[in-house]
């Protein structure tokens, strides 16, 4: 796993950003991705620790595994950008459904949610798993212990524990959560963090499954 490529695509964003680092400083070949390279390779300079900027095309044709980390209103745009560089690739979707100026009320699309609008626009030909719908991009951003679990769905389970590793090797803890189709659960849980963020004043509120966890036999 450590000798994998890894592009995050969009991840001149917060929650691109924060993660790219934390998956640097384990010793992975990281590449920021962005529409623009110019403003990838200036990310990448501001994080350090080996990373390199390159655009969203080049850095998912570069790398073995591939994290989108866009806005849904940019989801079908730059999930068309790559596609033709993701066949045979593991490619993780972060997105969550927000529609402002309400997105502190749940609303997933017609497809059923966002991982598997994903899934339809990649084609068969890509392997999607989603996660990281509950982290605080901030939290993740610091070198702290965020406390929080990150739930990984996917149809695929060798693919869901490729990504259950990452999670894990980033400081989390990746639990597999099923199906693709079940990522809805974590997608619509977003918009009532927020809600509870607003609410209870909570900086960056996340989720943690309680009970004794007995890891699944490979």
């Amino acid at each position: 796993m450590s000798a994998q490529t890894i592009a995050v695509v969009g991840g001149t964003g917060h929650l691109g950003a924060a993660i790219g680092w934390r998956l640097a400083r384990t010793g992975r070949q990281v590449i920021i991705g962005s529409r623009q390279a110019d403003a990838a390779e200036a990310k990448a300079a501001e994080l350090g620790h080996g990373l390199r900027g390159m655009s969203n095309a080049a850095a998912a044709a570069a790398a073995d595994l591939v994290i989108v980390t866009v806005p849904f209103a940019a989801q079908e745009a730059t999930l068309a950008d790559i596609r033709p560089h993701v066949a045979g690739k593991i490619v993780v979707d972060t997105t969550v459904p927000l529609v402002p100026p309400k997105v502190m009320r749940v609303q997933l699309p017609p497809e059923g949610s966002a991982a598997v609008r994903a899934a339809m626009l990649l084609g068969a030909e890509a392997i999607v798993v989603s996660a990281f719908h509950n982290v605080a991009a901030h939290k993740l951003a610091q070198d702290v212990d965020v406390g929080c679990d990150v739930l990984v769905f996917g149809d695929d389970k060798t693919a869901r524990g490729a990504v259950v590793a990452l999670a894990d090797a980033m400081g989390l803890r990746g639990l597999h959560a099923g199906a693709l189709a079940n990522s809805a659960a974590a997608e619509a849980m977003t918009s009532i963090l927020i809600f509870m963020n607003k609410t209870y004043k909570v900086d960056g509120a996340g989720i943690r499954v309680t009970g004794e966890l007995i890891p699944p036999q490979e």
